[in-house]
């Protein structure tokens, strides 16, 4: 297994970001600020879209695992060197996702708990209703690690 930073033609990873967050437009809004990080293992596993907030805080903006790849740990391992690299100059880990069964449960497992909500963000940002896991995503739900 590696990791790697991706700094150029962060692009040509969008068929993977996409799983994670469904709309190019918003994807856009973070894609070039953000560190791009991919893990391969035989191949492309996992991507994270990582930028700094300021006020020491990171934020996990995009975390894709391709789906033959998924409960394999490979999330997890993305998220745990992703924390390692931001310790030195950051002091918060973060990440916003929407009120699924699927992801919240996840990110829980990893350490993070709910700091905050933001109303209505899927439906006041996205141009279609998001579902993850029969449910339809409404407000943002922001959860953090300390690092």
């Amino acid at each position: 297994m590696h990791i790697h930073e991706v700094r150029t033609d962060k692009k040509r990873y969008l068929p993977l970001l996409l799983l994670a967050d469904e709309q190019e437009s918003m994807i856009d809004r973070y894609l070039d600020r953000g560190r791009l990080f991919v893990l391969e293992n035989g191949g492309v596993k996992t991507v994270c879209v990582v930028t700094d907030e300021g006020n020491g805080v990171a934020e996990v903006k995009n975390l894709a695992t391709a789906p033959d790849a998924q409960r394999q740990g490979y999330g997890r391992a993305m998220l745990d060197f992703v924390a390692a690299g931001c310790r030195p100059s950051h002091t918060i880990l973060q990440v916003g996702t929407g009120d699924s069964p699927l992801t919240l449960p996840f990110y829980e497992k990893c350490g993070f708990r709910r700091s905050h909500i933001v109303k209505n963000f899927f439906t006041d940002h996205y141009d279609h209703p998001i579902y993850e896991g029969g449910r339809q995503l409404i407000d943002m739900i922001y959860l953090r690690k300390p690092l």
